[in-house]
């Protein structure tokens, strides 16, 4: 299956649909969310996403902190009060998405506050949602999304595959043409060990929509694992500055980072080729060179028997390959061979 974002197609025979993701990294900073888009262009990417919410609507004041998110933050505090200094303000939009065409970069945005976030997105005009994990299971939210007729990511962290299979089911169900899956894992930073990565290729054979996958490890080897294995999405979080106060600075790429991801995801792409297993154009103008044609392996008289010590092979590859040596076996010259000398077909009787 095949869906398009704006101009971009996604899925199997295009190439990697790569989301930066800004998150939260704005501190609540106008300035900062700027910055962000600039980094997110000049990396080459192709969104650059952030998240729509009100700490109110995503957790009650009972919710507590991630154990990352009190590690990353060195402090405890309640998730709602985390989450209230982390709001992207609503007249910060305009000015970012001015800043997105400005650069040539599509703006995208987790409606993290649910059906309202869903609305306000509405009205801005945004071409796409992201869903993020903990939504999996929120049908609320994917009824309200499906009903948009826009093009839905969704991500799987923490979920099984029956969950990811219901959400699949249910949100197409309501009406979405146009959805996608990413294998996620809700770690930040997620070590080596917690990527499983072959999962994302039990989705790829499960679901009948495209796959790629949401990173939150540190370097390079799950974006270029990613993409060499199919993946047809790729979405990373990436800051200004690692060192900035917030929950996710740290476990984010760098702007050096996210350009030296984005550009190994790329030259992978180039990489993989077309699946036709043919010889490009420099190595034709090798073949004959490189490859080796059947000569006389010392001087043969007219009228010997061929047998396999009378062949060789060697360069260059203009004459009789190899390969067809059998052919030879047995055969009676017509003529007399030097040493070296490459046999025709028209040396021998037929």
């Amino acid at each position: 299956m095949i869906i398009k974002i704006s101009k971009n197609k996604i899925g199997k025979g295009n190439s990697i649909f790569i989301i930066a993701e800004a998150g939260v990294n704005h501190n609540g900073k106008l300035d900062l969310a700027l910055k962000l888009v600039d980094v997110a262009a000049s990396a080459g990417a192709d969104a650059v996403k952030f998240q729509t919410f009100k700490a109110e609507q995503v957790v009650t004041d009972k919710g507590e902190m991630a154990d990352y998110q009190k590690k990353n933050l060195g402090k405890v505090e309640s998730q709602q009060e985390m989450l209230k200094k982390l709001e992207l303000h609503e007249e910060f939009y305009q000015p970012i998405i001015k800043r997105c065409k400005e650069r040539k970069i599509m703006f995208l945005s987790t409606p993290h506050g649910g059906v309202e976030s869903v609305d306000f997105l509405e009205s801005l005009g945004v071409e796409a949602f992201k869903v993020g994990s903990g939504d999996l299971t929120n049908y609320l939210l994917l009824n309200r999304l499906a009903r948009t007729h826009k093009p839905v990511i969704l991500s799987s962290g923490m979920a099984t595959l029956k969950e990811v299979i219901n959400a699949v089911d249910f949100i197409k169900s309501k009406g979405c043409k146009q959805l996608a899956m990413l294998h996620c894992t809700t770690d930040y930073p997620c070590p080596p060990e917690k990527v499983n990565m072959a999962s994302m290729v039990t989705m790829m054979k499960k679901l009948d929509i495209p796959v790629g996958y949401s990173d939150h490890t540190q370097g390079n080897s799950a974006a270029i694992m990613a993409t060499t294995l199919g993946a047809t999405i790729y979405e990373c979080h990436f800051t200004v500055n690692k060192k900035l106060p917030g929950p996710d600075h740290i476990a984010s790429a760098s702007p050096e980072e996210l350009k030296v991801r984005i550009n190994s995801i790329r030259e992978v792409e180039i990489m993989m080729g077309n699946a036709k297993k043919i010889p490009n154009e420099s190595e034709i103008k090798l073949i004959n060179i490189v490859r080796r044609s059947l000569v006389a392996a010392s001087d043969l008289s007219k009228g010997h028997k061929l047998t396999i010590q009378d062949l060789e092979a060697k360069r260059p590859g203009d004459g009789i390959s190899p390969s067809k040596y059998e052919q030879f076996l047995g055969k009676i010259l017509k003529k007399s061979i030097q040493k070296n000398q490459q046999i025709k077909n028209s040396d021998i009787k037929h």
